[in-house]
């Protein structure tokens, strides 16, 4: 379809699930469907889930599957849900491996679940952006969007920053 956006689903604190017996955080399932059906969002759109993980878990041939992914869509607007803690690299990755694309991460700072996430808010301005902002890379984090290469996670603050 030609304006559908992909979304991309590769796990990070936006779909953590706390576990109540150690306080551990793990991955059960997607919560990107809920979210979208309580945005109520009238976006045509399709989502794959691609891997559920951490994001300082990710490796090489992770960020190849995501860029593999992204080039090979028919949909040339494209949503990435990830972990914040390398998004930037995996924006700096995708920025040289897919050309001729829109393409916007986002994530959040404090797991869907617990209630009081960023995420919704970061899924939706995402959702906005990449149908506006020009082909490139870039980075969707708490109403503000950032090109691939001049942005940075202040982990003092707990928000990306401009640099």
């Amino acid at each position: 379809m030609q304006n559908e956006i992909k979304v991309f689903i590769t796990g990070g604190t936006f779909d953590k699930e706390y576990n109540e017996l150690n306080g551990s955080l793990y991955f059960k399932e997607t919560h990107l469907n809920e979210m979208l059906l309580l945005g109520r969002s009238r976006l045509a759109l399709s989502t794959e889930t691609l891997m559920m993980k951490d994001s300082l878990e990710f490796n090489v041939g992770d960020r190849e599957l995501i860029a593999n992914s992204c080039n090979t869509s028919s949909a040339d607007k494209i949503v990435i849900t990830h972990g914040t803690d390398t998004m930037t690299e995996t924006a700096l990755y995708l920025q040289k491996t897919c050309i001729g694309k829109t393409i916007v991460l986002t994530g959040a700072m404090v797991p869907y679940k617990f209630g009081s996430s960023d995420g919704l808010f970061n899924l939706g301005s995402a959702l906005a952006f990449v149908q506006v902002l020009p082909i490139g890379v870039y980075i969707a984090m708490n109403g503000k969007y950032f090109e691939a290469g001049k942005v940075k996670k202040n982990t003092n603050k707990g928000e990306f920053i401009a640099i």
